[in-house]
């Protein structure tokens, strides 16, 4: 089988290994001729039997036909409007085409959402910054939330409690371009929904979804007062915690068209209910898919690639079915004070805490470390496990310790430690 991968990076690396090992012939197609060293870092192209750049879908359609592509799927969040228009124009099994644009404009995502009866958070999107702060003013909010409209991450997400503070937050979205390079000419601006926040990584076809992971976010403010990943943990499918999400989930993308592909939907559980925070219709990012199967027998990626190759699988998967062997967390790395790393001997130390099973970071010797204010600039990730739960938070403790001591760059931040959102 042959699939066409646009904008393979990210998760969409691994996605491409797994085609591969079953067997698949794997073209990439690059949505766009700018895309950031973040993504692009890590691609080989020799990955692929061929690698198309930017072009016309029509063309691009054509030529994914000439070279016998059966199927077409995004590899990260860049990819995803292409990779639907290309579904579209071959006819093969995909994402509903008259909901393209609420799959990534998160104002007609939760237009479209609300419409379908799906809970989401008042909000409006706004060129001016004036008349966001207005907007904000006007609706007695005490919280709200300022962001991108087609961004990923916590990319230029801002907490706000007053209207100067909305003011200030959608000046600086506006007056900046997105994670793909793309300016930003709107602004969306938010309730700030509070609860336990989710996020499900879920694989579908022809309608029928299966949640092959759910999991339990804990963010935290960082020293520059934005939201920054702190780690997240899974939680069983079968579970009375998630049996409330699974219906959600199942409805939001019914709603927003997801019919045949991956996708990632971001829940907070809130005193009212579910409410819906936001939706990719791709893989989710950020993880290590291996370790993932390790613990729990599978993972969105491994599912999702048996799909692709043979649909039948997905209908035998049953989500309730999956559990998980050890405790594990997944735990971003935070460096708390902008620095030169002098060298990598900072992942011996790493590397020595016992429950760890893997270290994934981008970092290089001699550069400049920023601290982290996002998840475009967190060093990398950790996934620590173990029977004990106690084990766990030892090592997640004594982590943040060395981080709060200086452990990439050797300087040390003053003041409180960061507090959690």
């Amino acid at each position: 089988m042959k699939i066409a991968v646009v904008d393979g990076y990210s998760t969409g690396r691994t996605l491409v290994s797994a085609l591969r090992n079953r067997g698949s012939a794997c073209i990439h197609v690059q949505s766009s001729p700018d895309m950031s060293d973040y993504f692009t870092r890590g691609f080989h192209a020799d990955d692929y039997e061929a690698v198309l750049g930017a072009g016309e879908p029509t063309e691009l359609a054509a030529e994914l036909s000439r070279l016998g592509v059966q199927r077409v799927v995004a590899g990260t969040e860049s990819g995803v409007i292409l990779a639907d228009t290309l579904t579209h124009l071959m006819g093969l099994p995909g994402n509903r085409y008259d909901t393209i644009a609420a799959r990534r404009d998160k104002v007609l995502m939760g237009d479209t959402a609300a419409a379908a009866g799906v809970a989401t958070p008042l909000g409006g999107a706004f060129a001016d910054a004036a008349e966001a702060a207005e907007w904000f003013a006007s609706h007695g909010l005490e919280e709200g939330v300022v962001k991108p409209t087609s961004s990923a991450g916590t990319d230029n997400v801002r907490f706000c409690r007053t209207p100067a503070d909305i003011h200030s937050a959608c000046d600086a979205v506006l007056n900046s371009a997105n994670l793909y390079g793309q300016p930003n000419t709107v602004a969306l601006v938010q309730e700030r929904v509070r609860g336990v926040e989710y996020y499900a990584n879920t694989v579908s076809h022809e309608g029928v979804h299966r949640m092959a992971e759910l999991w339990r976010y804990t963010k935290r403010v960082g020293s520059s007062g934005y939201p920054i990943y702190d780690y997240e943990e899974p939680v069983p499918v079968a579970s009375a915690e998630a049996a409330p999400l699974r219906e959600f989930v199942a409805a939001t993308l019914d709603a927003l068209g997801v019919v045949s592909g991956a996708a990632h939907t971001e829940v907070m559980m809130t005193a009212r209910g579910p409410v819906l925070i936001e939706s990719g219709a791709r893989l989710g990012g950020g993880t290590a898919p291996a370790v993932v199967e390790k613990f729990s027998g599978t993972s969105q990626t491994s599912l999702f690639a048996d799909t692709l190759i043979d649909p039948k699988r997905l209908e035998e998967f049953d989500d309730a079915a999956t559990t998980w062997s050890r405790t594990v967390r997944n735990v971003a790395l935070i460096n708390p004070v902008a620095g030169k790393v002098s060298s990598l001997d900072w992942t011996e130390r790493i590397e020595a805490l016992p429950t760890l099973v893997t270290l994934t970071h981008g970092v290089t010797a001699g550069e400049q470390l920023a601290a982290t204010t996002d998840l475009i600039n967190s060093p990398g990730y950790v996934y620590l496990a173990a029977e004990d739960p106690q084990d766990i938070e030892r090592d997640y403790r004594a982590l943040r310790d060395m981080e709060e001591e200086g452990l990439y760059t050797g300087r040390v931040r003053t003041g409180s430690a960061a507090r959690h959102a």
